[in-house]
């Protein structure tokens, strides 16, 4: 990101975990899918039992869930821009990374 004039604020998101602003911010980008927020192939995700209980949850209850366990969240999480014109993605694909951070 930095060899690309991107200046990024790195923050490790298991000890300070994105708000619930900021994941819905993310749950807009990817229209409401909200598995696409979680770590599906972490530890904590299997030993919860997320898979199982996400279709039960509200999506306040898994943004919760979210808020509350770093460790669920897909990382790296990238979020850009001001509130009306904010773009994002979880996990990474070079692709999407290098269309965001042109």
């Amino acid at each position: 990101m930095r060899e690309r004039g991107a200046d990024a604020q790195l923050i490790n998101i298991v000890e300070q975990t994105p708000s619930a602003q900021e994941l819905e911010q993310m749950l807009a980008i990817y229209n409401g899918n909200i598995k696409k927020l979680f770590n599906t192939s972490g530890i904590q995700y299997r030993e919860l039992a997320i898979k199982d209980r996400l279709p039960a949850l509200s999506t306040q209850q898994a943004i919760e869930l979210l808020v509350n366990n770093g460790m669920l969240i897909k990382r790296p999480f990238l979020l850009l821009g001001g509130n009306s014109q904010v773009k994002g993605a979880v996990g990474f694909k070079p692709e999407e990374w290098s269309e965001l951070l042109v």
